[in-house]
């Protein structure tokens, strides 16, 4: 982050360490061209026994002449492991955080918290969280994070940080049809357990949003959906 990071001059910046940038830059990248090379190396070996599956691979590759196959699969290996690395590398969370405000970088993407909007941060599985005084969700920022030195920076500068969401007694599981909830919410929550299903993140976070705005809270376990409603905001009549 730059100097002119939202977070101010006198923020607290957290972000991946070179020692373990330069191992998911060192490693992926090796750990790829070996194992491309361990593949060229068993393809032969694999390709005679009649019972293993995708004979038509490994045969293709034993029949490839040497030392063009060996150097050839180390070489897309170690194109994996790059990809891997850049991956690696677009998931971690960047961290501005200061006395007023905190800013948060995670692929590209920019995220603002006004520390007075905040009353709790806490990390949920790989997910940041922060939440509001009603309890409503700020932020749910997913990614590759130092949870101990975040804990450290955030409270260092008067956050309230939480080793776990203090709101967690009060999920329910979500079924259709559920007391309480109106057809917009039930809506949104049947579309968003279909989001789920077929793996379809973007669609799901979303759903999120747009549940949000309606003041319910959403988490999932094992695509299993839990709600909760914003403090203040009344539970919708029973039919």
């Amino acid at each position: 982050m730059s100097a002119e990071s939202p977070a101010g001059k006198d923020a607290t910046r957290v972000a991946p360490t070179t020692g373990s940038r330069a191992l998911t830059w060192a490693g992926f990248p090796v750990l790829g061209a070996a194992l491309g090379w361990l593949l060229d190396a068993v393809a032969g070996w694999v390709a005679s026994l009649p019972w293993a599956p995708m004979q038509g691979p490994f045969q293709l590759i034993a029949s490839l002449p040497e030392p063009q196959a060996t150097v050839g699969a180390a070489g897309l290996g170690l194109v994996a492991g790059v990809l891997l690395a850049l991956l690696a590398e677009r998931d971690y969370v960047h961290a501005a955080i200061g006395p007023a405000r905190t800013a948060l970088t995670r692929g590209g993407r920019n995220h603002v918290l006004d520390r007075a909007d905040v009353a709790a941060v806490f990390p949920n599985g790989k997910h940041l969280v922060a939440l509001g005084h009603r309890g409503e969700e700020l932020l749910r920022l997913k990614g590759d994070f130092d949870g101990a030195r975040l804990a450290a920076a955030f409270r260092a500068h008067g956050y309230p940080w939480q080793e776990a969401d203090p709101h967690a007694g009060e999920y329910r599981r979500w079924v259709a049809g559920l007391p309480g909830l109106d057809a917009s919410a039930h809506a949104l929550l049947k579309a968003r357990a279909h989001a789920l299903e077929k793996g379809r993140a973007d669609d799901a976070a979303q759903l999120r949003e747009e549940l949000t705005a309606l003041g319910i809270v959403v988490r999932e376990e094992k695509k299993q959906q839990y709600f909760r409603r914003v403090q203040g905001l009344p539970a919708e009549p029973e039919a």
